[in-house]
C-alpha cells in the first residue's frame, strides 16, 4: 500500500517506545507514524497505555527506550526544559479533563499561552480570544468562570486555548469522555473542522468508536503494549481480526 505521506517524512514518529511502571510493562515497543494534515485515531481499551503513550510525546513521561521525533526534533534526546517549551508552542494538547484554571475566567484561560509566549498587546489578545471562541462555536462568555460552564462548554474553551498558539499538531486525550452523545458529536465535528480549516495534524486517543468513525483518516489500535495495526478507517471497519472486531463491535 502506498504511504499515506506520499513519500514525505512523517511529522511525528515513534520507534520502539517502551515504558514499565513497577515491573508492569505498559508500552512494549510502540511504532507509529503520523503525516502532515492527517487525522489519526489511536484506539485501545481502558488501561491499554494510550494516555501513557500520549504523555511520552509531550515530555510528561520519559520512555524507558525508543525514539520519538516530532517536527524534525528528536524529543527523546531533549536535555533541557527550554527545548520542550519551543516544541510546546507548536504542539497543542487537549487534556482529558479540560484542565482549565479554576481561578481564571474564560478570557484569561484562553489568553494564558498568548500572555506567556507572545508579545501581543492586550487588545490583540482580546480580539484573538473572541475569534477563537467563535471558532469553537461559543459566544461572548469571556467573563464566565469554568464552574459556570457545562462539561461540553469547558471542553470547547479548552480546545480554544489549545489552538491559541496556532499549533501544527494537536494531541487529544479522550476528548469525549464524560460527554453526552450530542455534545460528543459537536466535539468530533470541531476536531475535523480544525483539521481542514487550519491544516492541523491530529492524533486522537480514545476508546470512543463513534468518535473514531467521525474523525479518523487512519486508525491505529493499541493492544498489549504494541500497535496491533494501522490502517485507513474503511479498512478497520472490515477487519476480520477477532481482537479488532471484539473491540469495535463487542
Amino acid at each position: 500500500m502506498q504511504s499515506p505521506g506520499n513519500g514525505k517524512e512523517p511529522i511525528l514518529s515513534a520507534e520502539g517506545v517502551t515504558k514499565t511502571f513497577e515491573d508492569q510493562p505498559v508500552l512494549t515497543g510502540i511504532d507509529l507514524s503520523l503525516f502532515e494534515r492527517e487525522s489519526m485515531v489511536l484506539l485501545g481499551g481502558s488501561g491499554s497505555g494510550k494516555s501513557v503513550f500520549l504523555s511520552t510525546l509531550i515530555g510528561l513521561i520519559t520512555p524507558d527506550a525508543g525514539r520519538i521525533r516530532i517536527l524534525d526534533h528528536e524529543v527523546t534526546a531533549f536535555q533541557t526544559e527550554s527545548e520542550w517549551k519551543e516544541l510546546w508552542c507548536n504542539v497543542g494538547f487537549l487534556f482529558q479533563g479540560s484542565a482549565l484554571f479554576d481561578s481564571m475566567n474564560v478570557r484569561d484561560n484562553i489568553a494564558f499561552p498568548l500572555d506567556v509566549h507572545t508579545d501581543l498587546s492586550r487588545a490583540e489578545i482580546d480580539a484573538k480570544v473572541g475569534r477563537l471562541l467563535s471558532m469553537v462555536g461559543l459566544g461572548n462568555i469571556q467573563e464566565k468562570m469554568p464552574s459556570e460552564l457545562s462539561g461540553g462548554m469547558q471542553k470547547r474553551v479548552a480546545l480554544a486555548r489549545t489552538i491559541a498558539m496556532e499549533p501544527k499538531i494537536v494531541l487529544y486525550d479522550e476528548p469525549t469522555t464524560g460527554l453526552d452523545p450530542i455534545t460528543s458529536d459537536t466535539i468530533a465535528d470541531l476536531i475535523r473542522e480544525l483539521q481542514v480549516r487550519l491544516g492541523i495534524t491530529s492524533l486522537v486517543v480514545t476508546h470512543d468508536i463513534r468518535l473514531a468513525f467521525k474523525v479518523a483518516d487512519r486508525v491505529a489500535m493499541l493492544h498489549e503494549g504494541k500497535i496491533l495495526l494501522t490502517v485507513p478507517l474503511e479498512e478497520i471497519k472490515k477487519s476480520t481480526d477477532p481482537r479488532v472486531r471484539e473491540f469495535l463491535y463487542g
